[in-house]
């Protein structure tokens, strides 16, 4: 990992600690921060990348508990994307429901 510029004087003499970085020249200290994460890509099952807001309809049935099912073609408007394992979050035909992403297309 390269050694960051001191964000105080922008001089590169910088003092490596376990925790923190050190300006040897000003003597600025700031904490050493993660990598940053990428950005989650939710796709398709046609390999398309979905985002908040966007369309979907349902490629296959689904049962969804009981006697439930959801019918291929079911459609989705303004769905929101979420952590964890089910990563759409919608409402169809007036029913919260989250989906999987293999089992819908962006409409």
């Amino acid at each position: 990992m390269s050694t960051p510029a001191c964000p105080a004087c922008t001089l590169e003499d910088v003092l490596s600690h376990s925790d923190h970085w050190e300006c040897a020249t000003c003597g600025h200290e700031w904490p050493k921060e993660a990598a940053p994460e990428a950005a989650r890509v939710v796709k398709d099952a046609h390999g398309n990348v979905l985002a908040d807001g966007d369309s979907i309809s349902v490629i296959k049935d689904l049962k969804l508990g009981g006697a439930q099912v959801l019918k291929a073609g079911s459609k989705a408007k303004n769905i929101r994307l979420v952590d964890g394992d089910h990563e759409i979050d919608c409402k169809i035909d007036g029913t919260a429901i989250m989906l999987k992403a293999c089992f819908v297309k962006k409409a």
